[in-house]
């Protein structure tokens, strides 16, 4: 038999209980040896009698002294009350309407017992517990999810049949001493049959590492395969022309960014690149760098954004730098006219438009590129694989950026980039203002609202921003809000912005704040990414304690853009320590790794990130947020990678690799 093997081919499986083991998803050996326990029932932790706690699990060592006929409680109920004692007292063993559990106890013998502790009048009992022979080999049994079928018995009987073969090591074994882990061998017997709960631990701890180590390795090979990709000249004229135009001075992480990417571009290999920076870190300036090296050789980019109003204001600021050096930048998105979306493809075909800035519009079957060597997608966590990959389509072995202005911590970004090149813009532009944050609670709005009244008599705006559009529970709503903020400032303009307002209204909404015909924005968390209005100074959040840190710190960087000292306002009602904690927190740095880093911890991978939209795989063991591990695994792969850049110095993991399920 082999790993690959039916489960048919286990002695005691046919196709019945095949049939039953599909439902739970098991179809191969390999499958059985994966379906893990999902609990232990410890037997060598006893306790006495007298010593067990009413309404608690725990494991006794008793004889059994009685076991009656079992007696007709009323139709269809019937109870068998059996006896045992130990050295401090007596207890009642109870099954009902399943004889057939209890009858292996023997009376004279002993046993371990485990279940609930119960008090009534007539003494102590547990009903239906679990016992195992004083004699038994193993004292710590596997719990495994069952479906109508399915027994426990019959699942451990399987296993063990499983476990003749088990596979031989596919990792050098001085690297796994190395780091001190276990054969792979002895993890999978251990975890489905361990002498103890080291035992348990250490299976764990490899099958976490190799569920990371995976994935990872996965994710490097695909990056290493990567096709050919359009290979450019270095310009100086035009990239030196690019900075001259600029209305300020790169900083050195944009000039080491731009150097990277240029870089990327000349090389034989496509471009994937992510580039991870900071609310207004300058991430744009660094796009229409690269959109102008691909123009001046002579190729066409286009810049994907989640919604319409992050794309026209990348199109204002990407037109702003490129139009003076002769790059015709377009914009299309879902808000256009029928006519002017035609005219508009019409000459991003023609190649008459060098750069085309878009939603969803883009990737339409409509829209064709004469020569798209570049394609940039801003915050790419908010679209689908497919609806990313259909954008490079466009062209032929494109080069790939990506933006996100969401600080990964560095545990994750190892796993779910690990195909990715990254370059970090750790540095913020000159002239941005530092931004002091308050956490308070709901019984200071009021004095929140003075101070927002003296920044609008000094001729500033300010953000207003809830969890929910409309809401009947005691979440604060956007829509609610926006009639609190007009009766409490009726001498100013109050605006109202969600996410369900169609894209010319929310555009149109956006556009008076930004043009100083709203004072105060009500609105929802759609103003998180990108919106830029300089005269803004306070963004003030209600219900804090609803949103993420890091999304808190996203919604904070929407002021501080312009030449005025600015404030975050956050007020919750909520008065748990932890909230108290979190907004602490928050309120202590601008770091948004910082940040990142302490969310992940408190919230994990798949909250931080919505594992699902980031092809996050579900880790059976592997916590992404146990940073010691993490680190690692990587360390451990950079090694094997070392040795062998394919692989193919270690067969058995390169084919676990590159089966089907675990390719990248």
């Amino acid at each position: 038999m082999t790993l690959d093997d039916d489960i048919t081919s286990l002695p005691g499986v046919g196709k019945k209980r095949a049939e039953k083991y599909a439902k739970v998803g098991v179809f191969t050996i390999t499958d059985l040896l994966e379906y893990y326990p999902r609990d232990y029932v410890d037997f060598t932790a006893v306790f006495s009698i007298e010593n067990a706690l009413p309404d608690t699990n725990v494991s006794l060592k008793v004889l059994i002294t009685h076991k009656p006929p079992s007696v007709k409680l009323r139709q269809g109920l019937n109870l068998l009350d059996v006896k045992a004692e130990d050295e401090t007292g007596k207890i009642s063993l109870k099954f009902y309407n399943n004889l057939y559990a209890a009858k292996d106890l023997t009376v004279g013998e002993e046993y371990y017992i485990n279940g609930k502790i119960k008090y009534d009048r007539s003494g102590i009992y547990m009903n239906s517990p679990k016992f195992l022979s004083i004699n038994a080999d193993k004292t710590i049994i596997p719990v495994y999810r069952l479906t109508e079928g399915l027994t426990q018995k019959g699942i451990i009987d399987n296993i063990k049949e499983a476990i003749v073969c088990l596979p031989d090591e596919y990792l050098p074994e001085e690297k796994l001493n190395k780091y001190e882990f276990i054969g792979i061998k002895k993890a999978l017997s251990d975890i489905h049959f361990p002498e103890n709960t080291a035992d348990i631990v250490r299976a764990r701890r490899r099958l976490a590492f190799d569920e990371l180590l995976k994935v990872e390795l996965a994710l490097v090979m695909t990056k290493f395969k990567l096709q050919c990709g359009i290979k450019m000249s270095y310009k100086p004229a035009e990239m030196a022309r690019f900075e001259e135009i600029l209305p300020f001075e790169l900083t050195s992480a944009q000039v080491r960014a731009i150097s990277e990417i240029t870089g990327d571009m000349r090389c034989e290999r496509m471009m994937n690149r992510l580039l991870q920076g900071d609310v207004g870190s300058g991430k744009t300036a660094v796009a229409a760098a690269a959109i102008t090296f691909a123009a001046a050789n002579g190729f066409q980019s286009a810049l994907m954004a989640p919604t319409e109003i992050l794309a026209k204001q990348h199109f204002k600021t990407l037109s702003d730098i490129l139009t003076p050096l002769g790059i015709n930048v377009c914009c299309l998105t879902a808000a256009a006219t029928a006519r002017e979306t035609k005219l508009i493809r019409e000459k991003i075909a023609s190649g008459e438009y060098t750069a085309a800035v878009g939603t969803h519009s883009l990737i339409s079957d409509s829209t064709e590129f004469k020569n798209l060597a570049l394609v940039i997608t801003d915050e790419q966590h908010r679209f689908g694989v497919r609806q990313r990959a259909k954008l490079a389509e466009k062209g032929e072995n494109v080069h790939k950026l990506i933006m996100s202005a969401t600080p990964i911590p560095r545990t994750l970004s190892l796993i779910i980039y690990g195909d990715l090149d990254v370059t970090i813009l750790d540095e913020l532009p000159a002239g941005r203002q530092p931004i002091e944050t308050f956490a308070v609670t709901e019984n200071l709005r009021e004095r929140a609202f003075g101070f927002i009244k003296k920044e609008l008599n000094a001729g500033r705006q300010a953000f207003a921003v809830c969890p929910a559009i409309d809401s009947d529970n005691d979440m604060m709503s956007a829509v609610r809000y926006a009639e609190i903020l007009r009766k409490h400032f009726p001498e100013y303009r109050v605006g109202l912005l969600h996410g369900k307002m169609g894209g010319n209204e929310k555009d149109e909404i956006m556009e008076q704040f930004k043009s100083l015909k709203i004072d105060i924005l009500a609105s929802t968390s759609v103003v998180e990414v990108g919106v830029d209005v300089p005269n803004a100074t306070v963004m003030l959040i209600e219900d804090a304690d609803r949103f993420g840190l890091s999304q808190l710190h996203q919604l904070r960087g929407r002021v501080g853009r312009g030449a005025h000292k600015s404030f975050c306002i956050l007020i919750t009602g909520n008065p748990s320590p932890e909230v108290r904690e979190r907004l602490k927190f928050l309120s202590s740095t601008t770091d948004g790794f910082k940040i990142a880093e302490y969310d992940l911890l408190q919230r994990g991978a798949g909250d931080f990130l919505g594992s699902r939209q980031h092809g996050l795989p579900e880790f059976k063991f592997a916590d992404i947020t146990d940073s010691e591990l993490t680190n690692e695994t990587h360390k451990f792969a950079e090694e094997l990678l070392a040795q062998s850049k394919d692989l193919s110095d270690f067969p058995l993991l390169k084919k676990i690799i590159t089966k089907k399920n675990i390719e990248a």
